[in-house]
């Protein structure tokens, strides 16, 4: 079934002041940066009702949500919606009460904040609040966001540990399952800064029908139906292991490095296309096909 809302999942915010888990500037206009400007814009712009929407941010996944919800909704109202709040869950017992039940069926947005993505998913998985965000976006004119690990949680399945050094040891990377918004692919963020390419390699080697996705921060994609296209500053690292010819996996050990023959690398920058039915990319601005002369 093909879902008929969207999702904008996002590699992570960069530079200081920008809703990072440490320092805010206390005026909201110096932290929108391309991030907060682009990306926000774009939910904004791609939900039922515009600057109507109802959008419910939800910081359950930081360590700080007193302070990371609370700028969001200052980033989105400094951009014209006039309907945020803050979802404020933290207990399981929250996720299955009539309230948050309620605001979940009249939301048009929810947007996920960054922080932990497995406690994102250990609070949220399987409660009455986690079921009417999947139906709505499934069945209507919904959008999920989320950033880092809003992003990484969006998934069926989703990494939540793993050293970005030793991640072509066998064994190095740690998986479970996600919110299950998207199937068949596996979404690591702040991606190119932390050098995460062997946790995304190890992750689609283990079964390569899973598409893996790496988001660069400041960067995200928006995904409506089975179209891809990614927004932002930086680059989105696409991993389709479907064509691997060869590996030692099964014959080592846990801690022991793992050999990959064929493995396809894309890379994706702003609006380029990628196809999640017949894994093709489109680049937006390719050089073997350039504008046609005014």
């Amino acid at each position: 079934m093909k879902a008929l809302g969207k999702l904008i999942i996002i590699g992570g915010a960069v530079n200081k002041g920008s809703f990072t888990e440490t320092e805010f500037d206390h005026n909201v206009e110096k932290n929108l940066n391309f991030f907060e400007r682009g990306v926000l814009r774009k939910i904004i712009n791609e939900s039922r009702l515009k600057e109507d929407s109802i959008i419910e941010v939800i910081a359950t996944a930081s360590q700080i949500p007193q302070i990371v919800g609370p700028e969001y909704k200052k980033a989105f109202e400094y951009l014209g919606a006039k309907n945020v709040n803050i979802l404020d869950l933290t207990t399981r017992e929250q996720a299955n009460s009539e309230e948050m039940v309620a605001r979940a069926q009249a939301a048009d947005v929810v947007m996920f904040t960054g922080g932990n993505q497995l406690r994102l998913t250990s609070i949220l998985g399987g409660t009455r609040f986690h079921d009417v965000i999947l139906n709505k976006y499934l069945n209507g004119n919904f959008i999920y966001a989320g950033t880092s690990a809003g992003a990484a949680a969006a998934s069926e399945n989703m990494i939540y540990e793993g050293s970005s050094s030793e991640a072509l040891l066998k064994g190095e990377i740690k998986t479970t399952q996600g919110l299950g918004f998207m199937n068949n692919v596996i979404v690591d963020t702040h991606f190119v800064q932390r050098g995460r390419i062997g946790r995304l390699f190890q992750a689609v080697v283990n079964n390569p029908r899973t598409l893996g996705i790496g988001l660069g921060e400041d960067t995200g994609l928006y995904i409506s139906g089975d179209t891809m296209t990614a927004v932002g500053s930086g680059l989105v690292i696409l991993v389709d292991g479907r064509f691997i010819k060869d590996t030692n996996l099964t014959n080592i050990n846990i801690g022991e490095p793992i050999s990959i023959d064929n493995l396809i690398v894309h890379v994706m920058s702003m609006n380029d296309h990628f196809d999640l039915n017949t894994k093709e990319l489109t680049i937006e601005n390719s050089q073997y096909n350039p504008m046609p002369l005014e």
